[in-house]
Formats: C-alpha cells, sequence, structure tokens
C-alpha cells in the first residue's frame, strides 16, 4: 500500500516558505467546486478565484522549491514558467476523449530530470499530483522507451541486492506489468514479478493539511528524498547523471 504523510509526521523544518507560495484551503476548495461545475461559463466567471488561489500559488511553489531541490539533486529541473514549465495546464484535451470536459479538477507540477527535454521518453524525476481528498507525490519512471526498459530489467538482475534495499526503503513499487515474463530473462528468477513491469513509480499520499501548511515547501522535499533510491536506481541503470 501506499505510505501516507499526515500532519502529525513529525518532519522537523523551519516554517519559511512565503505566503506567496502557500497553498490555502480556498486552493482546494476551488477545486472541489470546480468539479461540480466543470463548465466555460462558471470558470469564466470565477477565474481570477482560480488566477488568486489556483495558477498563482503553483508557479509559486515551483519557484520556493526550485532551490531547495538542488539538494536531492541537481539534475532536476523546477521551472516556473507559466507555459511550458513544471505546472501542467488546467484545460483539457478534449478532442479524442468521450470526456467533454473543459478542465482539469486537479493540479500536476513535474520535476523532471534535465535531460528530458522534448523527448517522449520519461526520465526519474517527480510528480505532484493535488487533488481534493487525492494528492499524492509520485517518483520514478512511467514510461520508459523499451531500450531503457531493458536496461532496468538488465539492473533488477545484476544487482538484485541493491533493488532490494530499494523496494524495502520506498512504498510499494506500482506500474503496468506483462503477463509472461519478457524474453530473454529467466521466469523462476526472484525479481520476476518486477522484471514483468513496464513502469516503475512508487507514491506517498498526502493530506490536503500537510499541503496547506506553512512548512510545506520543506515537508515537500523530504517527501522526495523519501522516495528519492527509486530514482537513484532508475538513473544509474539506464546511465543518466543524477
Amino acid at each position: 500500500m501506499h505510505a501516507e504523510l499526515s500532519a502529525r509526521s513529525g518532519t522537523d523544518v523551519s516554517a519559511d516558505t512565503t505566503p506567496e507560495a502557500r497553498f490555502t484551503p480556498e486552493f482546494f476548495r476551488f477545486l472541489r467546486e470546480l468539479a461540480k461545475n466543470n463548465n466555460k461559463a462558471w470558470f469564466t466567471a470565477n477565474k481570477r478565484r482560480y488566477e488568486n488561489s489556483v495558477r498563482d500559488p503553483s508557479f509559486a511553489f515551483v519557484r520556493a522549491v526550485g532551490p531547495k531541490l538542488e539538494s536531492v539533486s541537481r539534475h532536476l529541473v523546477a521551472d516556473p514558467r507559466p507555459v511550458g514549465g513544471s505546472v501542467m495546464r488546467i484545460y483539457r484535451d478534449i478532442r479524442f476523449s468521450r470526456d467533454k470536459s473543459p478542465y482539469k479538477t486537479a493540479v500536476g507540477i513535474h520535476f523532471s530530470h534535465e535531460g528530458t527535454g522534448a523527448e517522449e521518453e520519461h526520465l526519474p524525476g517527480f510528480f505532484l499530483h493535488l487533488a481534493p481528498g487525492d494528492s499524492w507525490l509520485y517518483a520514478g519512471m512511467w514510461q520508459p522507451e523499451p531500450p531503457r526498459l531493458q536496461q532496468i530489467r538488465k539492473a533488477l538482475v545484476d544487482h538484485s541486492a541493491d533493488w532490494k534495499k530499494v523496494r524495502a526503503s520506498v512504498p510499494e513499487i506500482e506500474g503496468e506489468t506483462l503477463k509472461r515474463p519478457p524474453p530473454g530473462f529467466d521466469p523462476n528468477h526472484p525479481m520476476i514479478e518486477d522484471l514483468k513491469r513496464k513502469g516503475f513509480t512508487s507514491g506517498l499520499a498526502i493530506q490536503e493539511s500537510v499541503v496547506t501548511s506553512r512548512d510545506f515547501a520543506d515537508q515537500f522535499i523530504s517527501l522526495c528524498r523519501s522516495l528519492d533510491p527509486l530514482n537513484r536506481f532508475l538513473a544509474k541503470a539506464i546511465g543518466v547523471a543524477y
């Protein structure tokens, strides 16, 4: 099961997050109301609320976290640009979806590896999902390209002891899996269930009271550190600096 961070986590951090970088209860209140009124007319009438309570605090959070994230890895990017940065757009792509709701009811913030660039493949990094009653921080690789997936599988076999340490230090590893063992690997290998994976992620649930606390930027970094063994193993497996 996922691990969960509560307001009583006992994390010893200083409350140095500036007010403009804070997520307030209004952040989640707006998202709850948007879920009930997911239409252009309501959003337009409440756009100033969205900007003040959701959009701007998200950008400010990325700016506040950026320097702190370097203590985890200097190869991770916190990009506060309004377009093309770490904060994902609230507008849904409904062109090929049966669900024509125009807006996302969650905020996604990614802290990607600097090597990702314009490539489609995903490298080790962190993804923060913020939604009412459903906030998470994830680490790992969501959809590694086949050559890199092969590298990861080989690392699981060649460095099984290290992988066991990772498994013991982070919450449950998740990811879509094959029905059969991948070609070239022993079906009886002790790590066969992990070798069948097509993605490797691990997540921590976060209570709203933590997200809206004054020291969330620091608690976020603590969460990243707790999940980071997975990123480091994956980065080493595929040969990228981390």
